[in-house]
């Protein structure tokens, strides 16, 4: 596993079912893995944004504190903030990490998982990057409405 992927695992295993907020300091986070504060940042920033379900609270000073607030709703609601959240493009990487956090939320089934990855993959869109990234916006948020 990455640097990025344990940290991103860490986090999550802090939430449990009746905590749905959590609070770090990111100077001490990145201690305990042995990293720099940015790293920290890049998985906050990449792994826990409100289209993955999440808000994020950041405060400067003092190390650094952060607080995550876990949105929980019921599937229909969860997709549909996904859906609303996403924007205009999407790249193959947001994808996998969307994916991962539908399968580990049981929301979609792993048949559905592979769907969706298969249908927004870089080899089924040949075009330039921008338009790739926009039709496969469109094509996962369509999906997605019909799961």
């Amino acid at each position: 596993m990455r640097m990025s992927d344990i940290i991103e695992e860490f986090i999550k295993e802090l939430f449990n079912e009746d905590n749905e907020v959590v609070e770090i300091q990111r100077n001490e986070l990145a201690e305990q893995f042995n990293c720099v504060p940015s790293q920290i940042n890049y998985v906050i920033s990449t792994r826990f944004k409100p289209s993955q379900g999440y808000y994020v609270e950041s405060r400067r000073g003092g190390g650094g504190h952060i607080t995550i607030k876990k949105v929980n709703n019921s599937k229909e609601d969860y997709i549909m903030h996904i859906i609303n959240n996403i924007g205009d493009t999407l790249t193959s990487n947001e994808v996998d990490i969307l994916i991962s956090d539908f399968l580990s939320y049981k929301l979609i089934t792993t048949k559905e998982a592979k769907l969706l990855k298969v249908a927004t993959s870089d080899n089924v869109l040949r075009l330039p990057k921008e338009e790739k990234e926009k039709l496969r916006a469109r094509i996962f948020k369509n999906m997605l409405l019909n799961i």
